[in-house]
């Protein structure tokens, strides 16, 4: 048994629109739900639902339009609602911090309408259940967040945790083995032709926002790697016709490289920086922040213009910042906004630095700076208020 408990990527801004999904989930389960006996000829059947809500259910044979869409907030039993709000929240937290509440809402419901029509087409049986549409979500997550980690309680013989790529654990476990090989073996009445669909809803529509620029790519995301596999195809195509791309000729040239000797000084610092980004990133995917951050000092010591990737630079910087380790916290972010100014949320940092600066620092300067940047671009009513308050009071 495999069951994720947690992923490497945390919203930086509360998914609300999740979290009343899973709400108004919970309560139409709390108020549909009765299990009663019905007689049909000489048969007792067992029904999950009070009467009325029936008609919500998918009936393929018979479907009237608001049943593609009111059958996703219907459930069977307890399992099953706990089940489907379970992954959602797992899944669906970055993915509505990533496309917004608005784009969100329409994947999910979208992700609801399109299994509806995937089980229709090849089932007459009722259907219920948000299943559809938490796929739709869960596949969209693999495509904008395909090389975070997935934490994964298993239980066999004994019980541990393992961690996996989201890429493979999604689609290996999730979808290939849960909805193609499972049910071979399987008696149960899951629609799992209706999962498929939502999941190749959720992959095709998060693919289409980032190859559009609706959703901004992250340089991390599966549109991002496809992309960097095709530069390298057409390159090795290229090269290996004999063109030389440097120099535009058809019979490549030899190139001469002029060996740099390095003293053993030298070789020893970059073996040592190669070191400790290896154990910083070893570190950050275990989920111990709190080490890696010291070994990011030790690095930033030895050379002050390394870099690291860009998730990983932002949860160092949070880190120190949460160790009381203020002035280190600052720097970390802003190195974090001078290589990566283009992040789709640098008003969060430029906030985070300005109240470095104003409540710890004291340096008046650089906090008047950063909050001013901040405030222009600042959407949540709260914070746009506390960096106005703080601005007016470095301004008094």
């Amino acid at each position: 048994m495999l069951l994720p408990i947690r992923t490497s990527v945390r919203p930086y801004r509360t998914p609300y629109t999740n979290y009343a999904l899973i709400i108004v989930n919970v309560i139409i389960f709390l108020v549909s739900y009765w299990p009663h006996q019905v007689r049909i000829g000489p048969h007792i059947v067992q029904e999950p639902l009070r009467v009325w809500a029936e008609g919500f259910m998918l009936h393929p044979s018979r479907p009237y339009l608001w049943q593609f869409v009111t059958y996703a907030f219907l459930h069977g039993g307890l399992a099953h609602i706990i089940g489907n709000m379970y992954f959602l929240y797992i899944f669906g937290n970055s993915v509505n911090d990533k496309i917004g509440h608005i784009g969100y809402l329409c994947l999910y419901l979208g992700g609801a309408v399109f299994a509806a029509i995937g089980h229709s087409i090849l089932h007459v049986n009722p259907v219920l259940g948000a299943s559809g549409a938490v796929a739709a979500v869960t596949g969209a997550y693999v495509v904008l967040f395909p090389q975070s980690v997935i934490t994964v309680l298993y239980w066999f013989f004994f019980i541990g945790t393992m961690e996996f790529s989201a890429l493979y654990f999604i689609l290996l476990k999730l979808i290939f083995w849960d909805n193609i090989i499972e049910p071979k073996f399987s008696i149960d009445a899951v629609a799992y032709d209706a999962h498929l669909a939502g999941y190749a809803f959720g992959i095709g529509t998060a693919v289409l926002l980032l190859a559009t620029g609706l959703v901004t790519t992250s340089g991390f995301d599966l549109w991002s790697m496809i992309k960097r596999w095709n530069r390298r195809r057409r390159y090795r195509d290229t090269v290996a016709g004999g063109y030389d791309p440097f120099t535009s000729q058809t019979t490549a040239k030899p190139i001469k490289v002029k060996e740099v000797k390095k003293t053993p000084a030298q070789q020893a610092q970059e073996n040592r920086i190669m070191e400790l980004r290896s154990r910083i990133t070893g570190y950050i995917e275990q989920g111990n922040l709190a080490t890696a951050s010291q070994i990011y000092l030790e690095l930033m010591q030895i050379d002050s213009r390394q870099v690291l990737p860009r998730q990983h630079l932002l949860d160092i910087a949070n880190q120190l910042m949460t160790n009381g380790r203020h002035a280190d916290s600052a720097k970390a972010y802003e190195q974090f906004l001078t290589h990566y100014g283009n992040y789709e949320y640098v008003e969060q940092v430029q906030l985070m630095l300005g109240i470095l600066y104003c409540r710890y620092l004291e340096q008046r300067g650089p906090a008047i700076k950063y909050l001013t940047a901040a405030s222009e671009k600042l959407t949540d009513p709260g914070q746009r208020k506390m960096c106005k308050d703080e601005l007016r009071r470095l301004q008094a």
